[in-house]
Parts: C-alpha cells; sequence; structure tokens
C-alpha cells in the first residue's frame, strides 16, 4: 500500500489526538526525531535496501505542540464533517450537497455552528427561504459547535482499533 494512503493517528506529547496524516508525513516527523511510535501497523512493513521497518500506526510527539483554538474553525468542510456527509434532512449521501441556514439569512439567521446545516439540493429547494418548522421539516439532529476530536472522528468512519482509546471509543 503507498505510503500515501496509510494514516497514520498524531498525538500530542500528552497523548491528546492533534491529527491524522499520511505515513509518508510520519516517516518524516520520526527521522526527523520530531516524533516517536506508539504502535506499529501488524503487518506493514517498509522496505529499504538494507532494513525493513514497520509501518507506524499511530506516533507522539515527542514536544508538547501548543494548541492556539481548541474549537474547529466555522468552514464548509467541518460542517459535512460534523453532519456525516448527509443531508440532515432526508439523511441521503448520494446527492450533491448543499449548506443550510435554518433560519435564514433574510430571518436574521447568522453563520454559525448551531444556525448551518448539510442539506442536499433537493431538500435545499423545498425548503427554501423558511425555517425547518414553517416547511414542514425535521432535521436528524440538532446542530452544534463539534470538537476536534469529534470531527478527527467523522473524517476517519473506519477507525483502527487501536486508534479508538485515543479518540475516546471505547
Amino acid at each position: 500500500m503507498p505510503l500515501q494512503k496509510t494514516k497514520v493517528l498524531v498525538l500530542n506529547a500528552s497523548y491528546e489526538p492533534l491529527s491524522i496524516c499520511d505515513a509518508r508525513n510520519a516517516f518524516l516527523l520520526l527521522f526527523g526525531g520530531k516524533a516517536v511510535t506508539v504502535s506499529n501497523h501488524p503487518h506493514n512493513l517498509v522496505r529499504t535496501v538494507s532494513r525493513s521497518i514497520p509501518l507506524p500506526s499511530i506516533v507522539r510527539l515527542k514536544n508538547y505542540a501548543r494548541i492556539h483554538s481548541r474549537r474547529p474553525p466555522l468552514n464548509r468542510k467541518n460542517i459535512f464533517r460534523r453532519d456525516g456527509f448527509r443531508c440532515q434532512y432526508c439523511g441521503r449521501s448520494d446527492q450533491p450537497l448543499t449548506i443550510d441556514h435554518m433560519l435564514p439569512k433574510s430571518k436574521g439567521g447568522d453563520e454559525s455552528w448551531e444556525n448551518l446545516i448539510t442539506a442536499c439540493r433537493t431538500c435545499n429547494a423545498i425548503k427554501g427561504d423558511r425555517t425547518p418548522s414553517e416547511a414542514g421539516m425535521k432535521t436528524m439532529s440538532e446542530p452544534s459547535r463539534p470538537t476536534r476530536i469529534v470531527l478527527l472522528r467523522q473524517e476517519n468512519l473506519h477507525v483502527v482499533e487501536e486508534w479508538k482509546p485515543f479518540l475516546y471509543m471505547v
């Protein structure tokens, strides 16, 4: 499997999950002396001319990386991640998705985690310039501000078993 397609969980020095990167970047952290291996993929090796190196599954930074903001930024990608890339009205994920203002801008709706949801074009057109209750539509979940860990989990739905304790999924 190519190094760019193999995912590696990156932990802070405090074992707090920071991000998920590809194996190539994990090797750069390891060989640069910035990280240590916490866990390896059980059967995957990277072979060089003179040796075989286990492919890391989890790496931990040696020095604590200060996180400026624990809150993820409000943007399209993070709204799609929070909502699981599904329409929050009909639950479909096979249609092109848009961002819908639950309280429309024309009625004083703002750009916030609590007002923006993912909707397919069909549902967004049906709802129009109305609130979901005015349109007789119900949302699958109440929108709220996600944590970084929730977004990490949503982005990587097929989580490796050994990552689960670090992503609070046990």
